[in-house]
């Protein structure tokens, strides 16, 4: 098992290994091939930055059969997808920012998944080779404009909707890991990714069947029950077994 970071340090971002509390800085993304630049940071001295840059993020709706339930939505018959585009990307520790339009900002707490390499119709066996790693993504909602609009876009896309980190593991099995979101420390929701409709394999091979991932994309598995409203001054944390805690505060934008 390895952790990836993407981080800044004295103004410049820059990848790097951890190695307990040391940062051995790379030359590249790590899925691009990992190549140490032969610098050692200390990381209490680096800001934690998403651990990756994806061109899209495709989000996996309704994937938890508790989920389906508490917002009283049919079970589909195939996995429900939409996508976020790369604007939406948040730091670990930067601030959630429920905007002006909506009245309820909702956590969700998913598994995320990183590809490695170029992923088109790639079969379920074959997704281990296409994933470079795991992390952690709160697919933040504005709930209130979801019911108004129906359809998903406006509500989930906002500047900031997508926290990711806090870094990127390799060499785990994503198929039964311990999943729990605190709202100031009140465990909120509270499962295990075996509780997925659909797996990680099959996932991957649904959504590349039509839409092709590039290294660096990012996938996010869905959420099971127990999603909330955030409210301002709130502090969210996300751990998932093996991948860490993904911890934002919450702020509500000042009407004009």
């Amino acid at each position: 098992m390895a952790r990836y970071i993407r981080f800044i340090s004295d103004g410049a971002i820059a990848w790097g290994l951890l190695d307990n509390d040391e940062v051995h800085v790379l030359a590249q993304a790590p899925w691009l091939g990992v190549e140490e630049t032969g610098i050692y940071l200390d990381v209490g001295g680096v800001n934690l930055l998403a651990p990756c840059e994806p061109g899209k993020i495709v989000c996996v709706g309704t994937n938890y059969y508790d989920h389906i339930q508490e917002l009283d939505f049919d079970t589909p018959a195939t996995p429900i997808l939409f996508i976020k585009p790369s604007t939406c990307v948040n730091d670990p520790g930067a601030t959630l920012m429920r905007p002006r339009s909506s009245q309820r900002l909702d956590f969700e707490g998913e598994l995320a998944f990183v590809v490695g390499k170029t992923a088109k119709r790639v079969s379920a066996i074959q997704a281990a080779d296409y994933i470079f790693g795991y992390t952690i993504l709160n697919d933040v909602t504005a709930r209130d404009l979801q019911a108004a609009d129906v359809q998903w876009t406006r509500a989930k896309c906002f500047d900031g909707f997508a926290p990711i980190g806090p870094w990127l593991t390799t060499g785990i099995n994503p198929s039964d890991l311990e999943l729990t979101t605190r709202l100031n420390g009140e465990v909120k929701q509270h499962s295990r990714t075996s509780l997925m409709m659909w797996g990680v394999p099959k996932l991957l091979e649904f959504i590349t069947e039509g839409i092709t991932l590039l290294p660096g994309d990012v996938v996010t598995t869905g959420t099971p029950a127990g999603i909330g409203s955030m409210a301002d001054g709130d502090t969210v944390e996300i751990e998932i077994e093996s991948l860490g805690v993904l911890s934002n505060p919450v702020r509500w934008e000042k009407q004009q």
